[in-house]
């Protein structure tokens, strides 16, 4: 039922000239799957007519040397969150595979909508904007965008080409882990600018499903209880019948693919969303922005509360007993669990001077711990620091924070008790002893 919509699109807009995308939606932009050069010009236009938050990067090119754009999107005129403290990072890519279409279009249609949504005033999205950046990567596979095909142009199946768990079973995986320029460029990017992302999501086109890692194995995720909170908020908020679940059971068994290489190496909560597969050459009857509405208002609630996937802890008060222990009550805001974390004493010039057992803060839960300081030090000019990770998942980034000075508390070894009458009491059971004694010698002689 698509066949003749679609023709009548595709050659009737085949006369239009070029719409620019901030004139979104028209029967082109809404209509028509992008080529690299229509998402060139696109992103280009963006970039020019936006320039106070679209920034335009190359991570690379392709085997046929097309640049892998990245569209940054932020308020540039804000280097920090309106806070002071750094700004949140969200990584999206698409078009892995060049024949699914609609997942290329997806990540087009997020970026689309954050860049007109900042145009129209919207405050949602200038919240999001002054206190995000979201870097994406609409068209990762250009060489096989171009011919509709799913490989690239050295006939590999790039979300099989990552290094994790990469595995010459998987069907046309490459000579080798990132033997492709394209997965390498990508992970190179990830690592040179979003080491410190909290949402990684690669758009995909094929079974509707939000699969979260693992693929190479059936078992949960270290963090399963952050990926089990984001499947009961959407189903709750946005849509029941989106099926949110581990990819190894949710789609099949894979290896190599970039979702688990930002969860497993990169630490990142990460995502494989794929939209329906019912796709026809090169456009689609229904408009772009209603078939994916659903999964655009995912997006949004992902980036939107992309502070909560991850631990952070508040501390609600620090007791230190000199030369005793340290009692801490510690409460955890963020989604994610952390399994390690620590206290930390460090100089006026951030030396480590001493650190604490570890500790644990499930998820939106409190915790009291009590650990021995006897051999704390304090020192003129030094501070209290926590030191945790962001999640379980072992690849998951270390942080340091400083603990408000408010909430500490420190005292003198506890003398109460005992101690200060220990020296009367001792004196007036030895003089009592010593009449005993002297006694029974007395009538023991006579």
């Amino acid at each position: 039922m698509r066949v003749i919509p679609v023709l009548f699109l595709l050659l009737a807009s085949s006369a239009m000239p070029m719409v620019n995308a901030q004139g979104q939606p028209d029967i082109v932009q809404e209509h028509w799957y992008h080529s690299w050069s229509t998402l060139t010009a696109d992103a280009h236009d963006w970039m020019v007519e936006n320039p106070e938050i679209v920034e335009l990067r190359s991570a690379g090119e392709t085997v046929q040397g097309r640049d892998q754009w990245v569209v940054v999107i932020t308020d540039e005129s804000m280097e920090t969150k309106t806070d002071g403290t750094p700004k949140e990072m969200v990584y999206i890519d698409g078009g892995h595979h060049g024949n699914e279409h609609l997942g290329t279009e997806l990540a087009f249609l997020v970026a689309e909508y954050y860049i007109e949504g900042w145009i129209a005033g919207d405050e949602d999205v200038i919240e999001v904007l002054q206190n995000t950046e979201l870097h994406i990567m609409i068209l990762l596979n250009a060489d096989g965008n171009d011919i509709d095909s799913r490989w690239n142009i050295n006939q590999v199946d790039l979300n099989r080409n990552y290094d994790h768990h990469w595995t010459t079973d998987e069907t046309a995986s490459g000579s080798g882990p990132f033997s492709e320029p394209e997965t390498l460029n990508n992970a190179d990017y990830m690592n040179e600018f979003m080491v410190d992302a909290d949402l990684y999501v690669t758009m995909h086109t094929g079974t509707w499903i939000l699969a979260y890692p693992w693929g190479f194995t059936g078992e949960m995720p270290s963090d399963y209880e952050l990926f089990e909170h984001i499947r009961d908020t959407i189903h709750e908020t946005i849509d029941a019948d989106l099926p949110v679940r581990n990819a190894n059971a949710g789609i099949y068994p894979t290896h190599g693919t970039s979702r688990d290489y930002g969860y497993g190496v990169m630490g990142y909560p990460t995502f494989t969303f794929e939209t329906d597969d019912e796709q026809f050459l090169l456009g689609t009857a229904e408009e772009l922005s209603s078939r994916l509405s659903t999964e655009l208002d995912v997006m949004r609630y992902l980036i939107s509360n992309v502070w909560y996937w991850r631990a952070r802890l508040q501390v609600n008060s620090l007791d230190l007993a000199i030369g005793d222990k340290m009692t801490l009550d510690v409460t955890n805001l963020g989604h994610a669990s952390t399994s390690n974390a620590s206290v930390q004493y460090v100089d006026s010039e951030g030396i480590e001077l001493w650190t604490s057992d570890n500790f644990s803060v499930n998820a939106t839960n409190s915790t009291v711990a009590v650990l021995p300081a006897d051999n704390l030090t304090l020192v003129d000019g030094g501070v209290f620091q926590l030191y945790y990770q962001k999640r379980v998942i072992d690849a998951s980034t270390w942080v340091n924070e400083s603990i408000n000075q408010t909430a500490i508390d420190i005292s003198e070894p506890d003398d109460s008790g005992w101690l200060p009458f220990a020296s009367p009491i001792w004196a007036i059971l030895a003089i009592g002893l010593a009449g005993y004694k002297r006694n029974k010698h007395f009538n023991a002689d006579y």
